[in-house]
């Protein structure tokens, strides 16, 4: 007994919950769902495009399988980076606030490693435009509507797929409403039912809230207002952060300043921490990744 204990003790320490050692700590998170905003070499480095690629490719070393996802800025090459078109997966079309928007699904495979990353890909909101802001500098206004097409995309496509995984890694803004989605919208779906999600926050770029139609934009199946009601009819960038550690398992902050208002919030939210926050090794999330994974369901939420 003691030198089980010995053995997981490093595992242990890395992590913030009421009573870890009654966790499961044996079971793994075989399948893990990686929903990123930024994958290094297809736009620009960051720390956040390190962080889209070395977890994944370390995860893939630990011996789990993987799918990725990421969106089609309009920054990608597609001819350099040989992007093709999924026929069988593209063609949805997803109503937002009434209107129509056609879903693309690309793929490309990273160069020289086993892994395969499916690009959200829309004339309306992606291929056409950048990250936060435009050429010149100027933060889009409808930004929350963009995570709302890539949450609802990503999730419908994984659906296709009937692919179930695990864990669900959503990282950056952009991927802020895929637990709000999973926990709601998605929540009887049999490939998606069973899934945790870890939502690693980052330095938020936005500036612009939400504006009037959050609940509006948000709306599908049994999404609507009383998702967000919590905040109010509209969402700052900080609420956008709350709004998915409030549906997710477990939260790494990625801050270049820990954002002490999102920690608390999260532990008055019971949530699983990763104290080691922008230190973090690609390794140390595959264990957290166990670790939420192998947690009691009745502590999950």
């Amino acid at each position: 007994m003691r030198s089980l204990i010995t053995q997981y003790s490093s595992f242990f320490c890395i992590f913030a919950c009421e009573d870890p050692f009654i966790c499961a700590i044996a079971m793994k998170a075989n399948r893990i769902l990686f929903v990123t905003q930024e994958i290094n070499p297809y736009v620009p480095e960051s720390p956040l495009t390190r962080l889209g690629r070395e977890v994944p490719l370390k995860s893939i070393e630990a011996g789990r399988e993987i799918r990725a996802f990421m969106p089609k800025w309009g920054n990608i090459n597609e001819r350099r980076n040989q992007l093709h078109e999924v026929i069988r997966l593209s063609g949805l079309n997803l109503t937002i606030d009434k209107v129509d928007h056609p879903l693309i699904i690309k793929v490309a495979s990273l160069a020289g490693y086993r892994m395969q990353i499916y690009f959200i890909d829309s004339e309306d909101f992606f291929s056409r435009r950048l990250h936060e802001r435009d050429a010149e500098g100027v933060e889009y206004r409808d930004n929350f509507e963009r995570a709302v097409f890539y949450a609802r995309s990503v999730l419908e496509t994984v659906k296709k797929l009937r692919w179930s995984p695990d864990i669900i890694h959503c990282q950056g803004w952009i991927s802020c409403l895929v637990p709000v989605y999973l926990r709601t919208a998605f929540a009887d779906d049999m490939v998606l039912q069973n899934s945790r999600v870890v939502y690693s926050q980052s330095d938020n770029l936005l500036t612009l809230g939400t504006g009037p139609r959050a609940a509006n934009l948000l709306e599908y199946r049994s999404t609507g207002a009383e998702a967000i009601s919590e905040f109010g009819n509209e969402l700052t960038p900080r609420q956008m952060d709350m709004l998915a550690i409030k549906y997710s398992d477990g939260v790494s902050f990625n801050s270049s300043t820990e954002p002490e208002e999102l920690v608390q919030y999260a532990r008055s939210k019971g949530k699983s921490i990763m104290k080691k926050g922008a230190d973090a090794l690609p390794s140390d999330y595959v264990e957290f990744f166990d670790y939420v994974w192998g947690k009691d369901r009745s502590e999950a939420n």
